[in-house]
């Protein structure tokens, strides 16, 4: 496989993991208008003339989002001509540059003509479909060179419903959390993981049931990737992608918990909230890896069950 379309499909997984934790950093420092109601330009200027923090940080996410945006485009072109063949290149090359393009129209109307937080929580969701198709298309080019041990795997019924059913539930998680910190609810509550405001045990307003429903989205993924991370070692120990799939789940789930915690106790750390839209970024692109591997287990199962015609022949009848 080419040298130079490795190094770009590295390049631009690690550029989307950067637009990613720049738009959290836009949401977490309520720099959403720092160029005012203008797209493209900062306060209708090619060349900002009045700088500020805000101003810099958007602009800055404007920038790098716009330049992977190329790198993406280029990068769908070019596997879709070279590796073409592998049956999901030409989707995850359709699928990443059009979620990227989607993100950054929201996130246009946004600045112009204003959205709602339910709307605007849309767009962190938006972005890691983006950074999962990367993902696995930079999978896919490695994958020419070195068959992953993943390629003859087939996974059964209960461990399919499992991967399918945490891809969509982290989903919903991603989407909570991406609403609280559109609602500036971080910090509505001062203790975890309960919300003790005023001596109630029940949240008293929006604000504390959004993050409380979040709260309680994050502790069930975490018991349910706690469960299937004990199932894949008692019984799937011999599959090593599960087995180390589930493992690096589990440590980054716990890393989401934690780093939760420390949001609240820190009074929002800029550097762990930021490290909390990180962990919850690459789990999302794990398990999209995950369902690639169940799309592809369909089809190995259906090849072990039909009989081969060496088996059929006469001679091996007789």
């Amino acid at each position: 496989m080419n040298r130079s379309l490795k190094w770009l499909a590295v390049l631009t997984t690690i550029g989307m993991l950067f637009v990613l934790l720049g738009g959290a950093l836009v949401t977490k420092t309520e720099s959403g208008m720092g160029c005012g109601r203008s797209w493209p330009l900062c306060n209708g200027e090619f060349v900002p003339t009045e700088i500020t923090p805000e101003l810099v940080i958007e602009l800055a996410h404007r920038l790098v989002s716009g330049s992977v945006g190329f790198m993406v485009l280029i990068l769908s072109i070019w596997t879709w001509k070279a590796i073409g063949h592998i049956r999901e290149t030409k989707f995850l090359a359709v699928l990443s540059f059009f979620f990227l393009v989607l993100q950054a129209l929201i996130g246009a109307a946004a600045v112009v003509w204003g959205q709602s937080d339910f709307v605007l929580a849309l767009h962190f969701g938006i972005s890691l479909i983006s950074f999962a198709s990367v993902l696995l298309l930079t999978l896919l080019i490695f994958e020419v060179d070195k068959k992953f041990e993943a390629e003859k795997l087939v996974i059964d019924k209960r461990m399919r419903f499992h991967i399918i059913g945490l891809a969509v539930y982290s989903y919903i998680v991603v989407y909570t959390g991406a609403l609280v910190r559109h609602m500036n609810a971080s910090l509505v509550c001062k203790d975890w993981p309960l919300c003790t405001n005023d001596g109630s045990f029940l949240p008293t307003n929006l604000y504390e049931w959004v993050q409380m429903g979040h709260r309680a989205a994050a502790g069930f993924i975490f018991i349910w990737i706690a469960y299937v991370t004990y199932i894949t070692v008692k019984h799937y120990k011999h599959e090593r992608v599960l087995y180390w799939g589930w493992i690096i789940s589990m440590v980054l789930v716990s890393l989401q918990v934690t780093a939760g915690a420390l949001i609240i106790y820190t009074r929002l750390n800029l550097y762990i909230a930021l490290a909390h839209a990180f962990f919850i970024s690459v789990l999302f692109g794990v398990f999209s890896y995950f369902i690639l591997l169940v799309s592809r287990s369909k089809k190995n199962a259906a090849r072990v069950e039909k009989p081969s015609a060496v088996d059929l022949s006469p001679a091996t009848v007789k």
